[in-house]
């Protein structure tokens, strides 16, 4: 073989070996999901391929050397067919490699490898191609908060995001201690179930009639139920706060005040002069859209804000509308606050609820003033209406010890009349006491620390009749 031929034939073997080995690699990386065979394995194969080259006759190579310039030097200069065949072969090549490698970058971002450290270590890991699970929706999950405030269970469905779950048929399993099981259905489907009577000792509680929902680890709660009251918060309470706009409120918030009916017709329906008292009102939603600046500028030093009431009818606990507006209006102007609840509870237990309610509902405010529970009236036809002296004084005892339990200072709100004949105020002394007695002069012989003394008072910054109250205790 001359030079010449002999030159052409080696170039064209070096192209075929590149070639080669950008075959090698480029299937390599088809056949195993975009990725290139480990080192070893490629060199193997282009040592083998490199020895086929190697081992050829010279007769063979020939062929296969005419046939490889034939293609390689189609519509480039025929002068010089070794180095177009190779100046090609090199191009393909650079082309395979430059493709594989976007490829293997491509491949690196989408799984979050590091091909500076080990390009297969994602080999290791057998379940790496497997889809992710989708995530559970929160609005699925769903959780039993139970509480007990004596010989009761209240139990509340809740879901992941914390919002009580209605329009479920849920029944709930409870077995006590004995083994025993009784089941319990959701029968209004509003997301929680009252139990009572319940005998006192160690229940574990399940929920059942999940279908299209998770039950989480915490769907099945053991409890203590009470014996007897301990005057503490009901944590889970504010499930059962409802707004104006779920009851019928005309229905429900009928309170009636006892003090106008008692009025002798003397009372002042202006700022009283005196010295060593504090000036303030107490105002709820009947007072509508209050100017707390200008109630400030007025001279106003305190105020006493409805937070909420039980339904004359239903027993419902209902949120006043205005409560939030109120009491952050007169913190913002400067104006020391308390907050009062109109009962409507006809037993201890249901006290401690709506203390329990006040307490939730102000618990981000600053009061200067203790929280009253309000007890009066429903115009005869309240649910409480009819409660003998001595459940009436348990009711308003059990709403001041659990608030004091709190850490906050309660007291009693009443007409001169009804703590007079209503209640036993002996069993009462602990808790500050809010006179009603709308006249010229309080004549109620009971010790008392507010005197509101007309429901007729005019104050810049409400366009509404408000009732007038002095302060003789400096909070």
């Amino acid at each position: 073989m001359d030079s010449k031929l002999k030159r052409k034939v080696v170039a064209v073997a070096v192209v075929m070996v590149l070639l080669v080995i950008a075959t090698v690699f480029g299937a390599n990386y088809i056949k195993n999901g975009n990725s290139f065979l480990p080192m070893e394995e490629a060199e193997t194969a282009v040592a083998d391929a490199t020895e086929t080259v190697d081992t050829t006759d010279s007769v063979a190579g020939k062929n296969r050397v005419s046939q490889t310039m034939s293609g390689a030097v189609t519509g480039t200069d025929n002068s010089n067919p070794s180095s177009n065949g190779a100046d090609s072969g090199n191009n393909n090549l650079n082309q395979s490699l430059n493709g594989a490698n976007a490829g293997t970058n491509n491949f690196y971002v989408e799984h979050g490898l590091d091909p500076t450290k080990d390009p297969y270590a994602y080999r290791k890991d057998k379940d790496f191609f497997d889809p992710v699970a989708e995530e559970q929706d929160p609005g699925k999950e769903l959780t039993l908060l139970v509480s007990s405030v004596e010989k009761d269970l209240r139990v509340n469905v809740i879901d992941g995001l914390g919002r009580l779950v209605s329009g479920q048929d849920f029944s709930i399993k409870v077995k006590d201690s004995k083994g025993r099981s009784h089941n319990y259905k959701d029968g209004d489907k509003d997301g929680s179930v009252y139990i009572a009577p319940v005998e006192p000792g160690d229940y574990e509680l399940s929920l059942k009639g999940a279908d299209g929902y998770v039950l989480t680890d915490a769907s099945d709660v053991k409890i203590s139920v009470k014996e007897q009251l301990d005057y503490t918060i009901i944590d889970d309470i504010s499930f059962l706060i409802k707004s104006e706009d779920e009851i019928d409120a005309k229905a429900e918030d009928t309170a009636v005040n006892e003090a106008e009916q008692d009025s002798d017709g003397t009372e002042s329906n202006q700022r009283l002069d005196d010295e060593d008292a504090l000036f303030g009102i107490d105002v709820s939603k009947w007072n509508k859209k209050i100017d707390w600046q200008a109630v400030a500028d007025s001279g106003v030093d305190f105020a006493i804000i409805r937070c909420g009431y039980r339904g004359s009818s239903t027993g419902a606990l209902v949120e006043d509308p205005y409560f939030k507006k109120n009491i952050e209006g007169a913190e913002a102007a400067g104006i020391k606050v308390g907050i009062y609840f109109f009962t409507q509870a006809v037993n201890p237990v249901e006290a401690v609820e709506e203390a329990s309610m006040a307490l939730a509902l102000s618990k981000q405010y600053e009061l200067a003033l203790p929280i009253f529970i309000d007890t009066e009236g429903a115009g005869g036809n309240g649910r409480a209406d009819g409660l003998d002296v001595e459940t009436r004084t348990a009711v308003c005892d059990a709403f001041c010890k659990t608030i004091e339990n709190a850490g906050f200072n309660s007291g009693i709100y009443a007409s001169k009349h009804w703590l007079e004949h209503n209640l036993t105020m002996d069993d009462l002394s602990d808790y500050t006491v809010w006179l009603a007695q709308y006249s010229k002069k309080a004549t109620y012989e009971g010790e008392y620390a507010l005197w509101q003394y007309t429901s007729a008072g005019t104050v810049d910054g409400i366009e509404t009749r408000v009732d007038l109250n002095m302060c003789y205790m400096d909070y």
